[in-house]
């Protein structure tokens, strides 16, 4: 597989770890299904940055698995675009460490996401995590990266990739591709079912505030049913009633309908027909997708052979930046 010198790189990754949820599908995987075809697609699980918080082996590696079949099962096409696991190809650590040479250590205590787990977790912060933001700075520059769509929660990590970027090739020439980033249109943060002031986490402790890919029928009534909303009744989009608000954005996105139309199905009509009507509509969207699923997971053989081909393709790409990088540096061939 060949870089296709006519269209812009694209690359985008997700942490192997919790369950995939509705709100990545449609922040992320929807979108990436779309730029699949006008763009020259990496897409990497990544479990280096993964394990910046202890996980358990053997779910890593099933999560791995399950996350590579969930995004063929939304669509992602493995003969367009390369799929790899980020511990699989050397390039990622590598450029991070000649990065991190470059990086001053009051820009990473600067980083919102580490004060943030700093306060909570402070005597089990790890270093991985303190550099987790320069390891995504050589995820992005390894591969001459055009665009990286990016939730809001993730665009200072790109300011510094780019402010890294434009360091070293302010010092060594045209070194770098200066990316931008992409931020879907519409869906770009589906909050959670039980805190809607806070976004969907696949990683979350409590199963009732985030919808699953994987999700049963049932449990998709339940959730949906149980979620918060208010006192109002009334079936209006309004950013200060986030509850039902975040409701009607996930209904927008799967069944492409606008607020306004929304608004006119359910005039006069509460929650719990609006709930039920949007609880069928995730179920429909979700069973062919899980059915496709669970047909990719059934051939490992096959699975397996997709990420060694994502791997040695990105690898093959990733080795001309390495060492485009370590000679402008003089280190020896």
């Amino acid at each position: 597989m060949k870089r296709n010198s006519i269209k812009p790189v694209l690359l985008s990754g997700i942490q192997p770890t919790g369950n995939l949820t509705i709100g990545n599908y449609i922040g992320a995987l929807k979108h990436w299904d779309l730029l699949q075809e006008t763009h020259d697609c990496l897409f990497v699980l990544a479990d280096l940055h993964a394990i910046t918080v202890q996980q358990d082996p053997a779910e890593l590696l099933r999560r791995c698995h399950e996350f590579a079949a969930l995004l063929l099962a939304c669509g992602i096409d493995s003969k367009k675009n390369i799929i790899f696991v980020q511990s699989h190809v050397p390039g990622h650590t590598q450029l991070l460490w000649a990065l991190n040479c470059f990086v001053h250590m009051g820009e990473l205590y600067r980083m919102t996401q580490f004060k943030d787990k700093t306060g909570r977790h402070e005597r089990k912060i790890n270093v991985g995590l303190f550099d987790y933001p320069v390891l995504m700075a050589a995820d992005i520059l390894l591969y001459k990266t055009d665009l990286v769509p990016v939730g809001d929660d993730q665009q200072q990590h790109l300011e510094f990739t780019r402010r890294i970027a434009l360091r070293f090739n302010h010092r060594y020439g045209d070194i770098f591709q200066i990316p931008k980033y992409y931020i879907p249109p519409a869906g770009k943060r589906i909050m959670g079912l039980q805190e809607p002031l806070a976004k969907m986490s696949k990683s979350g402790e409590n199963s009732k505030n985030y919808l699953a890919l994987l999700d049963t029928p049932q449990a998709i009534l339940s959730k949906i049913r149980q979620a918060v909303t208010d006192s109002e009744k009334e079936i209006r989009y309004n950013p200060s009633r986030p509850g039902i608000a975040n409701l009607m954005i996930i209904y927008s996105c799967l069944a492409d309908l606008s607020m306004a139309s929304i608004q006119r199905r359910y005039e006069g009509k509460g929650y719990n027909i609006f709930k039920d009507d949007l609880a069928e509509i995730i179920i429909d969207f979700l069973n062919p997708l899980q059915k496709r699923y669970r047909s990719i997971l059934t051939d490992r053989a096959e699975l397996t052979a997709m990420l060694k081909k994502g791997a040695k393709e990105a690898h093959r790409r990733s080795q001309i930046m390495v060492n485009k990088v370590y000679d402008a540096l003089g280190l020896m061939p």
